[in-house]
């Protein structure tokens, strides 16, 4: 993990625990040693973040009172919390926490009563969890491809029980109840696919930039889905167009 994602990511888990937090929980909450620990302590502290306490003590993240506190409405917080809520029905661990430490981040910034009002929210996202297949490949490697547009190299069991080889741009994922999807411009089939992601079989960074493609391959795939001869023909076409074959 980067330097600056660790030291992030120890300030997101003091503003997450209950305080004051131990050394010991924050190493094993952010997956470092101990000792690795104190060195972070003493960097986030030389750079301006108040943090009291000490070993054995365990440790309290105060925010700067000199910066302006955020402000949100009631419904704004209810919302956001929905939103952070919702993300627990996806099955995507990664995203979840990322959800969470960036609201934990917010509230930490919030005056007393809004960080109050986040405590008790009335509003709940609830339903039954859909039978969702288990995905096999790391998905953080599916979003820092498309973050980073490069390419990927994977292997596909299509819905027919195919498999195949190929090198793919991937340009957007998609979730829903039943499964994540990845939109990718495939370099065998020289067209765009919908790949289930839990059909991906193995997945290697292939490391080509498709940088200077990205925008115009999105800009083509939004105005042949919107045209109507274009619908038809994937209608007519399900198995390929639709399914990643």
């Amino acid at each position: 993990m980067a330097r600056t994602d660790r030291l992030m990511r120890l300030m997101d888990t003091m503003r997450r625990l209950p305080k004051p937090v131990t050394a010991l929980r924050l190493a094993e909450e952010t997956g470092i040693s101990q000792r690795q620990l104190y060195r972070d302590i003493a960097t986030l502290r030389a750079g301006g973040a108040l943090i009291d306490g000490a070993a054995g003590l365990g440790y309290v993240l105060t925010e700067d009172p000199a910066l302006p506190p955020q402000s949100f409405s009631r419904l704004e917080i209810e919302a956001l919390m929905l939103a952070v809520g919702a993300l627990e029905q996806i099955d995507d661990p990664s995203l979840l926490r990322a959800g969470q430490d960036a609201l934990a981040r917010i509230i930490a910034t919030l005056p007393d009563t809004q960080a109050r009002h986040s405590m008790h929210c009335v509003m709940r996202s609830w339903h039954k969890p859909a039978e969702r297949p288990a995905i096999r490949v790391d998905p953080d490697i599916l979003r820092r491809a498309c973050w980073e547009e490069r390419s990927l190299h994977i292997r596909y069991l299509d819905l027919h029980g195919r498999r195949s080889n190929r090198e793919i741009w991937p340009l957007g994922m998609s979730y829903s109840d039943n499964t994540l999807m990845l939109l990718a411009h495939c370099l065998l089939r020289e067209d765009f696919r919908l790949f289930h992601v839990h059909r991906i079989e193995e997945l290697q960074e292939a490391g080509t930039s498709f940088r200077p493609r990205r925008v115009a391959l999105l800009q083509d795939y939004r105005q042949r889905a919107r045209h109507p001869c274009y619908a038809e023909a994937a209608a007519e076409e399900a198995p390929a167009a639709r399914n990643g074959s």
